[in-house]
C-alpha cells in the first residue's frame, strides 16, 4: 500500500472512530422521551387492595378492615393528571358530585363534612364507595400530596350495590333518580351492568335532561379469575347515549391485561396502582379497575363545572375528550381540561391560551435534544476531521519545504532499474 493510500485509511478509521465515540452519547440524547410520571404501578407502596365487592363465600371477613399502612409518596396517578398545578385554577368548590357505589361513611378521613349520604348509603361495610369519594374530593388530610381532583366538591353518596358490593339495577335506577333530585352536576356510577334496563335508560336521559354529566365505568372491575373466557359486550349505563364512557389505563397508557373488553369508551384515565384512603382509619389502600378510572374522571368534570357552571353536559363531555391527550382512546388530562381555551367550530383544542401555558404532553423537549445531538456529532465530526487532517497533511507539507505537492520531482531511481 503507498504512503498516500495509508494515510487516507488512517484519515478514514480516524473519523469512524470518531463517530463511534461521539454516537453513543448522541443517540440516549435523541432516543430519550420527554420527562413524564415514573413507571410506578404502586407496588412499591406496600399497601393493602381495595376490593370492588367482599367474597360470596363468607369466608373473609365480615367488612374489609382498617388499613395499618400509609402511603409513603404520591402516586403516578395524580402526577399524570398534574392536580398540584390544576388546584391553582379549581377545587371544584359548589360541584356536588352523586357517587353511586357502595355507599361513603361521610366522617372518613379527608372527606370531612362534605359528604351527604343517608340510610343505607352512610354505611360502607366493602369500603370501595369511600376510596373512590377520596379520589374525587379528597383534601389528603394527612398527605397533601394524596388529594382528589376537586377537594372542595361535595359528594352525594348514593347506594348502588348491596352489602357486600354486588351491584343492582333497581337500586342504580333508584340512585340516578336521586341524584336528580338533589340537582347534582355530576352523576358516576362506578358499577357497571352486563345488561340494558328501560327504567336506566330513561333515568340517564332524565339526568341529562336536567344538566347533569353522568359518566360511568365502562366495564366491571375484573373478577379475581381469568378474563379470557369472557366475551366483549356493552356495559350499562356507559353504553348509554350521552353518557361519558370510562375505562382504566396503566401508567404506560394501555389499558391492563385483565380488563374486561368492551367497545364505545370515550376517555382512559388512571386504574392501577391508585392510592387512596377508606371508611375506616386513616391508613391507605390501592385500588384498580374502570371504576377507579370513572371516579378520576368525574372529579375533573366538577373542576370543569366549577369554572364553567353554563357549560352543558355534552360541553364538559367534550372539553374532556378534546383536551384529553391524544392516543387510541384519549388519555384524561384534568389540568388541561380546566385551562386550555377551546377554539373553532368544533370546539377543538387550540386557539387562545389561559393564563399561564397549558402543560400538553409533547415532544419539543425530545425533539431539541434531538437537535442538539445531531448539531453536536456534525459539529464533533467536523472537528476530528480537521485535526486529523492536519495530522496527515502537515508532516507532508513540511517534507516537500512547504512546496505544491505537483512541484516536488519524483525521487530517482535506483541504478540498474
Amino acid at each position: 500500500m503507498s504512503t498516500y493510500a495509508r494515510g487516507v485509511a488512517r484519515l478514514l478509521s480516524g473519523t469512524g472512530l470518531a463517530a463511534a465515540l461521539l454516537l453513543p452519547t448522541a443517540v440516549p440524547a435523541q432516543a430519550a422521551p420527554a420527562a413524564g410520571p415514573p413507571a410506578a404501578d404502586g407496588k412499591g407502596q406496600e399497601l393493602p387492595g381495595m376490593p370492588s365487592a367482599l367474597a360470596a363465600d363468607g369466608d373473609g371477613p365480615t367488612c374489609t378492615p382498617a388499613s395499618k399502612e400509609k402511603a409513603k409518596k404520591q402516586d403516578w396517578s395524580r402526577q399524570r393528571l398534574d392536580l398540584d398545578r390544576l388546584h391553582g385554577y379549581s377545587t371544584g368548590a359548589g360541584v356536588t358530585v352523586a357517587l353511586i357505589d357502595t355507599g361513603v361513611v361521610p366522617d372518613a378521613t379527608g372527606l370531612d363534612d362534605r359528604v351527604t349520604a343517608q340510610g343505607a348509603a352512610a354505611q360502607d361495610c366493602v369500603g370501595h364507595g369511600t376510596f373512590l369519594a377520596g379520589l374525587i374530593a379528597g383534601n389528603g388530610k394527612g398527605s397533601a400530596r394524596l388529594t382528589g381532583v376537586a377537594p372542595a366538591a361535595k359528594i352525594l353518596a348514593l347506594r348502588g350495590t348491596d352489602t357486600d358490593g354486588q351491584p343492582s339495577t333497581d337500586l342504580v335506577v333508584t340512585a340516578v333518580r336521586a341524584a336528580i333530585a338533589a340537582k347534582a352536576e355530576v352523576i358516576v356510577v362506578a358499577v357497571a351492568l352486563p345488561r340494558r334496563d328501560a327504567e336506566l335508560t330513561r333515568a340517564v336521559a332524565d339526568a341529562r335532561e336536567a344538566g347533569a354529566l353522568v359518566v360511568a365505568a365502562a366495564t366491571p372491575d375484573p373478577p379475581r379469575s381469568g378474563t379470557d373466557e369472557i366475551p366483549a359486550r356493552t356495559y350499562w349505563p356507559a353504553g348509554e347515549p350521552g353518557v361519558l364512557s370510562v375505562a382504566d389505563m396503566m401508567p404506560a397508557g394501555v389499558r391492563p391485561d385483565s380488563a374486561l373488553a368492551t367497545t364505545g369508551i370515550d376517555l382512559v384515565a388512571p386504574g392501577a396502582g391508585v392510592v387512596s384512603g377508606g371508611p375506616r382509619g386513616d391508613g391507605h389502600y390501592l385500588g384498580a379497575g374502570a371504576s377507579v378510572a370513572a371516579a378520576y374522571a368525574a372529579g375533573a368534570a366538577a373542576a370543569v363545572r366549577a369554572v364553567r357552571p353554563d357549560d352543558s353536559p355534552d360541553d364538559v363531555a367534550h372539553r374532556l375528550t378534546a383536551t384529553a391527550y391524544p392516543a387510541d382512546i384519549p388519555q384524561l388530562d384534568a389540568y388541561a381540561a380546566v385551562t386550555t381555551v377551546l377554539s373553532g367550530a368544533d370546539g377543538s383544542a387550540g386557539g387562545g391560551r389561559a393564563a399561564e401555558p397549558v402543560a400538553v404532553r409533547d415532544s419539543s423537549e425530545a425533539e431539541r435534544a434531538t437537535d442538539r445531538a445531531t448539531l453536536f456529532v456534525l459539529v464533533g465530526s467536523a472537528g476530528v476531521l480537521g485535526v486529523l487532517w492536519v495530522a496527515f497533511a502537515l508532516p507532508r507539507a513540511r517534507a516537500r519545504g512547504w512546496r505544491p505537492a505537483a512541484a516536488v520531482p519524483p525521487a530517482a531511481a535506483p541504478d540498474g532499474d
